[in-house]
């Protein structure tokens, strides 16, 4: 149990400032519906932020996780100068090329109307790219306090310069208009303002970080550089396939949905509003893996280790389970808040978070899969469930998104992830068998569903109110709570800081 407790114990580290610093972006892209009365004005700036993932992936191509895994058998400094110099290279190339191809970008984007926001992307990616390897650095050197400051600031940062640009300046040149800050303020850049807030960011964490970037030497080995693509190649197609299974229901949107180009905007500035309250569980996600991923290869070694690497799956699953019960019962919370403080239209579409979330858990539990493939040098293996995953995310989003709008999208987010998860464990158990305790997994997703659809009925036979809502929601959560702390009780006693509560 004692792999468990560190892992636990990183987690805290890593993961509760991941958290921080990830809900802090949340609550700035959260803000848009008091920046923007209507959805379909956000439009434009979906369609950006759902090309960066894209970008980054090709920007990054699979050296992070490559860097996790080398540095367990190669000399660590070599290997950072030889990836760094990599990434700074192919940085510069993708950046030229992507101002050199902007009018192709804005065409094929539909950024017509926005063609700036091209540049502002290009230079995002590139500083986000020049962080990639210093954070992974940090990670695998076991330095959480420096790492969670360098992420909690530049997305304090971010936050800073989106609400003084799009909140504070706007009412004080109201009433106000000779005020020297209309020599700073744009108004027609309007919410171009969130590209500069991220390039800000982005631009202060690589401040921050200058300590790590100046430990690079200009020492490039071209042998150990060719062996690292070997391994990485195929996670850019993991990457690429990942992106496609999480954005392109967003992306391709306007281009598929069967409406006028204004209602179509709407709708996509709905979809990605609800599509931020799932992401509730991925930020959760992420924060593990931060933790998880060195983890994993640190203890590949270790003669219990398929054991350690269930338990984790099992805490995992169950922290999914607590996310989703979080989400599905207070999504009225979410309503009340959009309905009396913004523009009551953004409370539309709610009723498909639940899906979209239940879609993300399945997306974390193949992320815990994922551990078989990386550690037996498999990649291709990844390769090919991520492209069948993105093959039906592609045909179902174009089958579906016509006749079922978003919720033709949440469906395919949900298929995908759930054949992901199940054909990565199916190929796990044949190539490096981990007993999973999958049996107790299944029910408690199982009943995290049925808890949420018993609340759900409640709500529709019994009263809607919000104070019903709130009451019954407490006391399913709470009941959920103390199932699972009597199931786990044994397991609950040997972890850190909440052991202490469950010794009997």
């Amino acid at each position: 149990m004692s792999g468990i407790k560190k892992l636990a114990g990183q987690t805290l580290w890593y993961g509760i400032p991941t958290i921080a610093s990830r809900f802090l972006g949340y609550l700035m892209n959260m803000a848009l519906p008091f920046f923007v009365a209507m959805p379909e004005k956000t439009a434009d700036l979906v369609q950006v932020y759902t090309i960066i993932p894209f970008l980054n992936v090709l920007y990054a191509y699979g050296l992070e996780t490559a860097y996790f895994r080398f540095s367990q058998t190669h000399d660590k400094q070599k290997l950072y100068n030889t990836l760094s110099l990599s990434l700074l290279y192919s940085s510069i190339f993708f950046t030229v090329l992507l101002v050199l191809c902007k009018d192709v970008l804005v065409s094929a984007a539909d950024l017509q109307n926005h063609p700036d926001y091209i540049l502002w992307m290009a230079a995002i990616i590139a500083v986000d790219n020049l962080n990639t390897l210093p954070f992974a650095k940090l990670r695998q050197e076991n330095r959480p306090k420096r790492y969670a400051f360098a992420r909690v600031m530049g997305i304090v940062v971010n936050l800073f310069v989106v609400i003084f640009f799009l909140g504070i300046v706007p009412t004080i040149l109201k009433s106000n208009p000779d005020n020297f800050l209309h020599l700073i303020y744009n108004k027609d850049l309007g919410l171009g303002y969130y590209l500069l807030g991220n390039l800000c960011g982005s631009l202060f964490t690589l401040l921050v970080l200058s300590k790590e970037i100046k430990q690079v030497r200009f020492h490039f080995d071209t042998t150990l550089w060719k062996e690292v693509m070997r391994y990485s190649a195929p996670l850019i197609i993991v990457g690429l396939g990942g992106m496609i299974n999480d954005v392109l229901s967003r992306l391709i949107y306007r281009h598929v949905v069967d409406l006028p180009q204004q209602q179509a905007d709407h709708e996509l500035g709905i979809f990605a509003n609800i599509f931020r309250i799932a992401l509730l569980i991925t930020i959760m996600i992420q924060a593990f893996r931060m933790a998880a991923e060195p983890f994993f290869f640190n203890r590949s070694k270790d003669e219990n280790a398929q054991k350690t690497y269930a338990r984790v799956m099992k805490f995992f699953v169950i922290a999914c389970c607590f996310m989703f019960l979080f989400i599905g019962l207070f999504l009225d919370v979410f309503r009340w808040i959009f309905t009396t403080f913004a523009n009551p239209r953004w409370a539309e579409g709610l009723e498909v978070v639940p899906l979209l979330a239940l879609g993300n858990i399945f997306l974390g539990i193949y992320y815990n899969l994922s551990v078989w493939y990386k550690l037996t040098n498999k990649n291709m293996y990844g390769a090919v469930i991520t492209v069948i995953g993105a093959v039906i995310t592609i045909v179902l989003n174009i089958v579906l998104i016509p006749k079922l709008h978003y919720t033709g999208a949440a469906i395919a987010t949900f298929c995908c992830y759930l054949f992901m998860m199940l054909c990565s464990y199916w190929l796990g158990q044949k190539y490096y068998p981990v007993p999973y305790a999958v049996k107790k997994l299944i029910a408690y997703l199982t009943l995290v569903v049925l808890i949420y659809l018993l609340h759900l009925g409640m709500l529709r036979f019994i009263s809607s109110s919000l104070a019903f809502s709130l009451t019954s929601g407490f006391i399913l959560f709470a009941l959920f709570t103390w199932f699972v702390t009597k199931i786990e009780a044994k397991e609950l006693a040997k972890m850190p800081v909440i052991g202490k509560y469950f010794s009997r």
